[in-house]
Parts: structure tokens; sequence; C-alpha cells
């Protein structure tokens, strides 16, 4: 189990490291016009994101939860695959990455690395939202935790990329 906790710290760290970048980012795209979208479920994002950590850690000591191998290194893999799809995410977009909604109106879309092919993948970063929140969990059996937030992630995805949607609107047409 320390070596799972120890994987869920660093993930924590990871999101920490995140949140540094999207202050940043917020901070250059708002001083060029830059509008904010979606404020009011930013903070459900945050607490669906914090409650997954602590559902990777609480559930396997409190139920019991076995690392099983054949579930545990698979997930793991997915887990990795899907922090180096969110970095590329963030290295591609560049200072218009965030955690939160913001856009410069007029500014042209990205179209590099994963948002190259926007009709293939639209949301590349939601994707590793997805994966790794299904899959973080399950790397020690954590089941109810992977469950929950898929379902809870799902719903909240069904907002958050509608408001980006309408947010990318603003942007000049590619």
């Amino acid at each position: 189990m320390l070596w799972y906790t120890l994987l869920v710290a660093a993930v924590a760290v990871e999101r920490l490291a995140e949140l540094v970048v999207a202050k940043r980012n917020a901070k250059w795209t708002l001083a060029r016009g830059g509008v904010e979208y979606g404020r009011e479920h930013y903070p459900v994002m945050v607490v669906l994101h914090t409650g997954l950590l602590a559902g990777c850690l609480l559930e396997p000591v409190l139920a019991d939860r076995p690392f099983v191998p054949a579930l545990g290194w698979p997930m793991l893999a997915l887990v990795v695959a899907s922090q180096a799809l969110r970095w590329w995410c963030i290295r591609s977009l560049g200072p218009y990455w965030n955690t939160r909604v913001i856009v410069v109106p007029g500014a042209e879309p990205v179209r590099r690395g994963p948002y190259r092919y926007p009709n293939l993948l639209r949301h590349p970063n939601y994707v590793a939202v997805a994966v790794e929140g299904a899959a973080l969990p399950l790397v020690h059996s954590a089941w109810t935790t992977a469950a929950v937030f898929t379902v809870a992630n799902a719903a909240l995805l069904t907002v958050r990329i509608r408001c980006e949607d309408t947010a990318l609107r603003h942007l000049v047409p590619a």
C-alpha cells in the first residue's frame, strides 16, 4: 500500500503543478482580454477531483481492497499514459491551457499536438482526465471510487464541454 500511497501523492503533486501553470496562464490570458466561462461549475470540479484522490487512499484501506496484479499493472500503465496525454495537451495549448475555461476573443484556435485533428478528438485533455479517473483507483482495486468518479465526471464533463464549446465559438473560425 505504501507504493500506491506514493503514486496517489505523486498525482496530487502533479495536480498542484497544474494549478501553478493554470494560475500563470490565467494571468496571461486575462491580460490579453481573456473572458472566463463556467465559473459556477469549477468548484464542483475541484471537489470531485479532490474526492477522487481521497477515495483512492481511503477505499483500499477501509474496504480492505487487495492489489491484484492482473488489474493493477495495466491500470498503472493507463495512469502513466493519461499523464503523458495531459502534459502533451498542456504543452500544445501553451499559455491558453487552463483548469478554468478562459478564452481570448479573436485568438486563433490551437491546431497542434493532440488538437491537430479536432474532428477526430475534440477534447483530448478530458480523455486523459476520464482515463486517469477510472484507472488510478483500479490500480489498487478501488472499484467503488472508480465507478463513482466515472459517473460524476461524465455528468460534469457534459456541463464542462458544453461550456467550453460555447467559449470556443468566440475564437476566430479555423
